[in-house]
């Protein structure tokens, strides 16, 4: 045999294999998502979230929210905030040095002063300038904390040494709440007694087109346009499928960090939130789940599939290929902080399935196909591509996509049908036939950049700059 076949025939052979394995994985998720979902439905269907509501005796919790440049939305999100139905709450805002007018407009807006107010050091963080309460009786909910720049991770420390209830949720400052958000959150916390839940995550959805009016969700609508659409797809698939899949495993090893719940005291005994990494969200989880699982304590990391929070997506290409290079370098940084788990049964269900999950087929998938193309290319060029056998492979891998994509929209459907209309159905659908030839190679790119500038120790966050959401009225 040739080093030409040799080479041929393991890249063909090697790249179906790793495409079987990944996509077993996915048919699995989305038959484990069925069961975990209706199962969710039934139980929730005998809720009564209006005793909750009012109860006293509600696990206290503080929204912890982030805010650096965010004044194109930030005061109809404060609003969203404080209209929340729940009574044990408090929502503390940390300015994070921002540069734009996102405190004067607080200030004004809430008719805020600086408090003589004792902050916790639990944690270590960059200086507090101040913290702001409202004169107002209305606002007694809400605290400010303005703070000199020191990134995402580090807000939120000063959030959480700030906050003075059991539990925290942690929140993008740009994200709309459903009323019962907290509710369904802080529901798993008080169910579970046979181990100790440190973390909820709920569903995110894309609020790109709907109509907000004073912080609330006035109609939900399809993003207009692609970018936000396909996301709006692709979250749906993640989200009801994946997420929903791994919390039934117990196997979760990352709670968005859009919106997310967590048991406060364990978060401190884990030091917070890792201020050197751009993936805190993920690498707070994976430090939790390690070190109860080091302590031999049973724990739980919850997922439910209520829509819950809305946030605005990326719309140009420039600000979605930043998020997603972030995200790259935030899940590598994780895996390596804790390569220990690596295959180590000491760390159970964690370490022999889900840790090795991420590290082949979240970390390694967008290298694989990347150089998979480079190889495809070098070959065509030599003349030695099967290309029946190419375009079969080619064939079977998109129309899985297509189909699990119709898949998650057929769930979206039978469950929550955020989309009610025809027109937008197959606007969906037509989303999911294009996403693998525009979306999809740009998302790998992004990712292959993000392997690039980690290995250039690149740091930088990347703006992420907020169109604001749309204001007009519902058309009765």
């Amino acid at each position: 045999m040739s080093w030409q076949s040799f080479l041929i025939d393991f890249f063909t052979y090697g790249l179906l294999t790793y495409s079987v394995l990944l996509l077993s994985c996915y048919f699995f998720f989305a038959t484990l998502s069925i069961g975990e979902i209706r199962n969710y439905l039934r139980k929730n269907s005998y809720t009564d979230y209006g005793l909750l509501a009012g109860s006293t005796q509600a696990p206290s919790v503080s929204i912890l929210a982030p805010a650096y440049n965010e004044g194109a939305n930030i005061i109809e999100n404060v609003r969203s905030l404080l209209s929340i139905n729940y009574t044990n709450l408090e929502v503390i805002i940390i300015n994070d040095g921002s540069k734009d007018d996102s405190l004067s407009k607080l200030i004004e807006v809430y008719d805020l002063y600086k408090a003589d107010f004792f902050v916790n050091s639990q944690i270590e963080t960059k200086e507090v300038n101040g913290v702001y309460r409202s004169r107002k009786e209305v606002y007694k909910k809400l605290i400010v904390v303005d703070k000199q720049n020191g990134g995402k991770a580090d807000a939120l420390n000063v959030g959480i040494n700030v906050s003075s209830n059991s539990y925290i949720v942690c929140i993008d400052v740009d994200c709309i709440l459903e009323q019962d958000a907290i509710l369904k959150l802080a529901k798993p916390f008080l169910e579970n007694t046979k181990k100790r839940v440190i973390a909820t995550g709920g569903v995110v959805r894309i609020a790109n087109s709907c109509i907000v009016e004073s912080g609330r969700l006035l109609k939900v609508q399809l993003p207009r346009q692609f970018l936000p659409r396909v996301q709006t797809l692709e979250y749906i698939r993640a989200f009801l499928l994946g997420r929903m899949a791994w919390g039934r495993l117990n196997g979760l090893l990352l709670i968005s960090g859009a919106f997310g719940a967590f048991d406060k005291e364990i978060v401190i005994k884990c030091g917070g939130y890792n201020h050197k990494t751009v993936g805190e969200d993920m690498e707070l989880v994976v430090r939790m789940r390690r070190y109860m699982q080091e302590k031999g304590i049973a724990h739980k990391v919850s997922f439910i599939p209520d829509p819950l929070c809305w946030t605005e997506a990326p719309s140009t290409f420039k600000i979605l290929g930043r998020q997603r290079n972030r995200w790259t370098r935030g899940t590598i940084e994780t895996l390596k902080l804790h390569k220990v788990m690596f295959l180590n049964p000491k760390y159970g269900f964690l370490g022999m399935i889900s840790y090795p999950y991420w590290f082949f087929f979240e970390f390694l998938a967008p290298l694989v196909e990347f150089f998979g193309i480079i190889a495809f290319i070098v070959f065509a060029c030599l003349g030695v591509i099967q290309w029946s056998f190419f375009f079969s492979l080619l064939l079977f891998i998109f129309s899985f996509g297509f189909l699990y994509s119709v898949f998650a929209i057929l769930m979206e459907v039978l469950t929550y049908n955020q989309y009610k209309t025809n027109k937008n159905l197959m606007a969906l659908i037509l989303t999911a036939f294009l996403e693998p030839l525009i979306f999809h190679p740009f998302i790998v790119w992004s990712a292959v950049k993000g392997n690039i500038d980690l290995l250039r120790k690149k740091n930088s966050w990347g703006e992420m700059t907020r169109q604001g959401f749309t204001k007009e009225k519902v058309q009765q």
